[in-house]
């Protein structure tokens, strides 16, 4: 029976890091089904959820450890199962820019869970505004929406609740 586990990789960003993983991961017998990765200034940030057989997932678990030495990285694994891929079908852009403040992107977070929306990805920016020296904050965001969402619908509200926190943005369907 197949099984699976996630893999957190965190560390100095180094050329050859996804290779030595990957051939890991091979040699052990297992397949990488996910892989996400972002570089934080130098600092690298890998997550994976790779499936095998028992023996194989163990063997995985076994010799990860010796890699991440090698490149002085830290790890952590859990097993899990029943892994789903992420439903790319229904993507949408949302940008929205405005003053900094305190609970801005926990407003707007709350605003999509309340939808059932998933965030896939963020990136948010602050920097002063030149003319008025005010603090301000630029958010990029990916967005998941369920079938069952009205695309149409969520861009109205969504509107209308910037609107409600001053904020000026947009979501774009893909």
């Amino acid at each position: 029976m197949k099984q699976q586990l996630i893999v957190t990789i965190l560390g100095t960003d180094q050329v050859g890091i996804l290779s030595a993983l990957s051939n890991t991961m091979s040699e052990s017998g297992c397949n990488i089904l996910d892989s996400r990765q972002a570089i934080y200034g130098h600092d690298l940030c890998l997550t994976m959820i790779i499936e095998g057989e028992h023996a194989a997932i163990t063997r995985a678990e076994l010799n990860l450890p010796a890699v991440c030495q090698k490149f002085d990285l830290l790890s952590i694994m859990k097993r899990t199962r029943e892994h789903h891929r992420q439903d790319l079908t229904r993507l949408a852009n949302v940008e929205f820019v405005g003053l900094d403040a305190i609970g801005i992107i926990h407003k707007v977070t709350n605003f999509f869970v309340s939808h059932n929306i998933a965030v896939s990805a963020f990136r948010q920016h602050t920097f002063t505004e030149k003319s008025t020296q005010a603090k301000m904050l630029k958010v990029k965001m990916v967005i998941s929406l369920p079938d069952t969402a009205d695309a149409e619908a969520i861009v109205k509200w969504f509107s209308a609740y910037l609107d409600e926190l001053e904020l000026i943005g947009t979501i774009t369907l893909h």
